[in-house]
């Protein structure tokens, strides 16, 4: 009874942790609904293989190594198809897993590491921490072979360059690939007038027209003839 109660313990703090990390942080931030089901089902699946193993007397502790060996060997992530911030998301996900469903960690403890992983990654994945820090891959129409003119190039069309990857250079067709990290120019507050006014005119100019168009079609009153 002991036994079933903590593991139900256990379970509610990991399906609080990772309902915390996904709803709360993940998905109000990156919108990939698509990954939302793949970190709770990685994460509960884990959850039941740690909690299963670790139940096992004798050699439970070799077997639970096997175990963690062959869950974590059939998990593959593509960098291609995910970014660097969902891996990360992925890899917290699993060791709240891991750490939930260790029947041997009590509560208490497993509880404090689950909400300093919740707390890291929170202010890591933050909007506001290098909001206008980018990167994009960008194809360039010529070959710059001086750092000093590539630079300029790239502040010219993208904003303050960070860093760059060159990725392809073509001297038959006269282009270059690169992976460029740049910092975003802070709107200033002449752009912000301009588009205020830019919103302001269409406004201004459908009212000016219902005006004058009411005006035309308002009914003259006829003379009277005495």
């Amino acid at each position: 009874m002991d036994s079933t109660l903590t593991l139900s313990a256990h379970l509610g703090l990991d399906l609080a942790a990772v309902a915390l990390l996904t709803f709360g942080v993940f998905y109000p931030r990156h919108r990939r609904r698509e990954l939302v089901p793949a970190y709770l089902a990685l994460n509960v699946a884990l959850f039941a293989v740690v909690a299963g193993l670790g139940t096992v007397g004798g050699d439970g502790g070799l077997a639970l190594g096997f175990g963690l060996f062959g869950v974590l060997s059939i998990v593959r992530l593509r960098s291609d198809a995910l970014q660097h911030q969902e891996v990360a998301y992925y890899f917290i996900t699993l060791v709240l897993g891991l750490l939930c469903g260790l029947p041997a960690l009590s509560l208490p403890v497993a509880a404090g590491l689950s909400a300093v992983l919740l707390v890291v990654m929170y202010g890591a994945d933050h909007p506001r921490l290098f909001a206008y820090d980018r990167r994009a891959v960008v194809t360039l129409d010529a070959v710059h072979r001086e750092e000093t003119a590539l630079r300029a190039e790239l502040a010219r069309r993208l904003g303050e360059p960070l860093g760059w990857t060159v990725r392809e250079i073509d001297y038959v067709r006269d282009l270059m690939v690169l992976e460029v990290r740049f910092r975003q120019p802070e709107p200033s507050v002449r752009s912000g007038e301009c588009l205020r006014k830019t919103v302001r005119r269409p406004h201004e100019e459908s009212q000016r027209r219902r005006t004058t168009r009411s005006r035309t079609i308002a009914p003259s009153h006829p003379k009277e003839t005495v």
